[in-house]
């Protein structure tokens, strides 16, 4: 029996403040915070497959992410480009191939958007 399985459970994402990075995640994914920030740094949203973890004990050890390591999901890449100009989110690219799209969140991580 094998101990170490092929799924990632989790994906951490360093941020300055957990609390103002909850509410921002919660709110571009139309979700309600749930649950408690855990030791002070930690805050899980539950998502659809991999879980994402906000981690602000992260931040101070790494900084910003400065490219993306995974990307968000998107069934319309064009009304998800124009979503985020409305939110005035930093897009660091336009949309590139018809397929996928760069922006910056609050904390300065890079991250991608893509259709899938």
């Amino acid at each position: 029996m094998k101990t170490i399985m092929n799924a990632i459970g989790t994906v951490f994402l360093p941020v300055q403040d957990v609390e103002k990075s909850r509410d921002w995640y919660c709110d571009l994914f139309g979700i309600s915070p749930e649950g408690d920030i855990q030791f002070g740094h930690l805050y899980v949203i539950q998502m659809e497959g991999v879980n994402l973890v906000l981690d602000s004990k992260l931040f101070q050890k790494t900084g910003p992410l400065r490219a993306p390591m995974f990307h968000l999901n998107s069934t319309d890449i064009q009304k998800a480009y124009e979503e985020m100009q409305s939110r005035h989110v930093d897009l660091t690219t336009g949309i590139e191939n018809g397929h996928w799209f760069n922006f910056k969140d609050p904390d300065g991580n890079e991250m991608m958007i893509c259709q899938c």
